[in-house]
């Protein structure tokens, strides 16, 4: 009798607290593979910290991420960061208790990454999942608010676009200096369509957008976009199409698949299809018309932009740079008296008369603006120096004769995004 009275006070208990969770709790799991995953645990620790004694275990209990990273002069800087430890803890958010139930899976594994696979629930007293919505989105504005300065360069990884290294610092757009009128075009062109996805909707035209920079190398093609990426608060996804692997499919999926405000950056295109032949089908690279099909054919992804660079545009299939999957083309040359006018005033803002007599001296020059960056890195300590190395490097020039400059200035600055 006492046995069966037991039983039935523990079948009782079980019951009520189910009731309870079904109807006096809500719930809300955040997964490893949710974007919002790393964003809720930071959002955590920033709360613990901020709350002090109000955070109770969140803040005690954590579990560290080290992460470090060598700087141009060769140091090493390193800086870590805690997330609360799996377990639970308990913490208030916006006057209300929330419990925190972190689970990590011994014997399951992100096969993408090799990371045990991770949860977190979150559960609070209440019907509404409001608080959940405003947790949400304060975890996102908090992240947002550290990336702000940043952009992030993403690289395809089977099917996932990964990011490559950490965040870089964002470029400012005046520092890519192209020729007149050319940068404002480009970000007043991509600004509109950011803007237009309602009148493209409207009109049933695919909304994306693809664009063409063209010219010698070192002449600023892969930094302005960086820079640009920078300006409208874009990442960069870099795409090689010559990579071993790459399969129509693959490519067509990658691009359908960028991140959310993220641009895409084919650098080099002339590169991929030196020698086109219908006749080649290797599963193991892009075909000519895989590439054709994945930018606007019935599968292609919309809400896109991509920008496509290239030393010689003349190599170029007309199939490829047609509207509809280039919509707009420029060519960005070597230095112009107008660059390097505005590079010098970059270097030595206050010294306008001098950048005057700096572009008489430099007359006829045919530098890229790689070269004449790296001539100003030289002499940035003295505007008047710059003035006087001027003709030495003019004859430089001369001496160089075309070709080798070229040469040249791809080894002094190596114009290569994943570098910068």
């Amino acid at each position: 009798m006492l046995g069966t009275g037991l039983a039935f006070l523990r079948g009782a208990g079980k019951a009520a607290s189910t009731m309870a969770q079904r109807h006096l709790l809500v719930t809300l799991e955040v997964t490893s593979k949710d974007r919002a995953y790393p964003w809720v645990l930071h959002w955590l620790t920033e709360q613990a910290r901020s709350s002090g004694s109000t955070a109770g275990a969140v803040a005690q209990h954590v579990t560290v991420d080290t992460i470090s990273r060598r700087l141009a002069s060769g140091k090493m800087v390193t800086h870590f960061e805690f997330t609360p430890c799996p377990g639970r803890h308990v913490m208030r958010y916006n006057g209300q208790l929330l419990m925190i139930d972190r689970v990590r899976e011994q014997q399951t594994v992100d096969l993408s990454t090799g990371q045990p696979w991770e949860s977190v629930k979150l559960t609070a007293l209440g019907r509404t999942r409001s608080v959940f919505e405003e947790f949400l989105q304060d975890a996102r504005d908090f992240a947002t608010s550290k990336q702000e300065q940043t952009t992030t360069i993403y690289s395809n990884w089977g099917t996932e676009w990964r990011p490559f290294g950490p965040p870089r610092r964002r470029r400012p757009l005046h520092s890519v200096v192209l020729d007149q009128g050319i940068a404002e075009h480009l970000r007043d062109d991509v600004g509109e369509f950011l803007d237009s996805s309602k009148w493209y909707a409207d009109r049933g035209i695919p909304y994306r957008r693809g664009y063409l920079l063209h010219g010698p190398p070192g002449s600023g093609k892969s930094s302005f976009v960086a820079s640009l990426a920078g300006a409208i608060g874009h990442d960069i996804c870099v795409l090689n199409l010559s990579e071993a692997g790459l399969t129509d499919d693959r490519l067509a999926h990658a691009l359908t698949l960028a991140p959310p405000q993220s641009l895409v950056l084919l650098e080099d295109i002339d590169a991929a299809f030196i020698e086109r032949d219908p006749r080649d089908r290797r599963s193991a690279f892009v075909t000519f018309s895989g590439l054709l099909n994945a930018l606007d054919g019935v599968a292609a992804g919309e809400e896109r932009l991509v920008f496509m660079t290239t030393n010689h545009i003349e190599r170029l299939d007309p199939a490829l740079i047609r509207p509809g999957r280039i919509d707009v083309i420029h060519e960005i040359s070597n230095a112009t008296p107008y660059q390097m006018r505005q590079l010098f005033l970059n270097f030595f803002p206050e010294d306008q008369e001098l950048a005057e007599r700096f572009v008489e001296a430099m007359d006829g020059a045919n530098t890229s603006m790689a070269l004449l960056q790296s001539f100003f890195m030289l002499n940035r300590h003295s505007a008047s120096q710059a003035i006087e190395q001027a003709p030495e490097f003019m004859a430089g020039l001369r001496e160089a004769r075309g070709p080798m400059q070229q040469r040249m200035s791809e080894a002094v600055v190596g114009n290569s995004l994943r570098s910068k």
